[in-house]
């Protein structure tokens, strides 16, 4: 981990170290659901990770925090949860358990299954809200195990609805917005993180640009952040058929914004690598083209002003 955030912050730009006064985003994870190593993964690369799990990656997730009302806020509950909120806790150096709010994407498992902290086998939270959409807000209230995380009062599920600015502490406030993908068992959404100042785009699942009804480079020039899906790099990387998983590719994407300005394109953050991308195995030459392009690639511990 730490040889890789090294890595990173020679090609990519790293802000200086300490706490900000102003609200801000911190990254806490940047891996696919399964992270990295994935499970049964024996591949060169995920071996030199199971030989050295201190190279092992998170799953994707960012915290939002505003220092001026010490307000914290998670988005996905993913598997590593409880490693990522002691990241959090330690970043704030505030140890206690507050937690304001936890913000899911949709029901794929590393958005949401981590949730399953929150109860009395583990953390036995306090009525942590849950901010969710309509058919995540049905899945989480009429299945166990997540059902009994509401009836212990472990989580209290506050609805979101699309497109609705819901304002937090401090003037900062969080909208939804839906996006294709695979919604099996729940919509799937990306986040606009406003705090009067800055804002910041999430969106870590999304399918191909195409199905969209909105347009990325308009996106990106109307935000100060943008984290985006960067899943895989390019085709090949997996045996799978594609079609089964069509997220678009980091080299689609940069093609598909490669007519922005240098500074627009600096604020687009790669995030949500599957194990097989080179970006997330620390591979040079790709993490260099990349910066070539003039895009930028999420880290964990990466803090994004807002």
């Amino acid at each position: 981990m730490i040889k890789t955030i090294t890595i990173l912050c020679l090609i990519f730009f790293c802000p200086a170290i300490g706490l900000p006064k102003d609200p801000y985003v911190l990254i806490l994870g940047t891996a696919q659901d399964a992270g990295v190593p994935q499970i049964g993964c024996m591949s060169p690369f995920c071996q030199k990770v199971w030989k050295d799990l201190k190279k092992r990656q998170k799953v994707s997730s960012i915290a939002l925090v505003d220092p001026d009302s010490g307000s914290r806020w998670i988005f996905d509950a993913t598997p590593d949860l409880p490693a990522q909120f002691q990241l959090l806790k330690e970043h704030t150096e505030d140890h206690s358990n507050k937690l304001d709010g936890i913000f899911l994407t949709h029901a794929h498992i590393g958005h949401y299954t981590g949730l399953m902290y929150l109860g009395r086998e583990s953390m036995n939270a306090g009525m942590v809200p849950v901010y969710a959409m309509p058919r995540m807000r049905n899945l989480l209230a009429r299945n166990a195990p997540w059902s009994q995380l509401i009836s212990l009062k472990n989580i209290e599920i506050r609805s979101l609805a699309r497109d609705t600015k819901l304002d937090l502490s401090g003037g900062i406030s969080v909208t939804a917005f839906e996006v294709p993908h695979r919604d099996e068992f729940s919509e799937t959404v990306g986040f606009r993180i406003d705090s009067g100042s800055k804002a910041l785009i999430f969106i870590p699942d999304i399918d191909k640009w195409s199905k969209w009804d909105k347009k990325l480079a308009e996106i990106v020039a109307a935000n100060d952040y943008v984290l985006v899906d960067g899943t895989f790099y390019a085709d090949g990387e997996i045996p799978r058929p594609i079609s089964e998983v069509p997220h678009p590719f980091v080299s689609e994407t940069a093609e598909l914004l490669k007519s922005l300005t240098s500074e627009q394109k600096a604020k687009v953050h790669f995030i949500h690598f599957n194990h097989s991308n080179p970006l997330i195995q620390g591979n040079k030459e790709k993490l260099k083209e990349l910066k070539t392009l003039g895009f930028r690639i999420a880290y964990e511990g990466l803090v994004l002003d807002l």
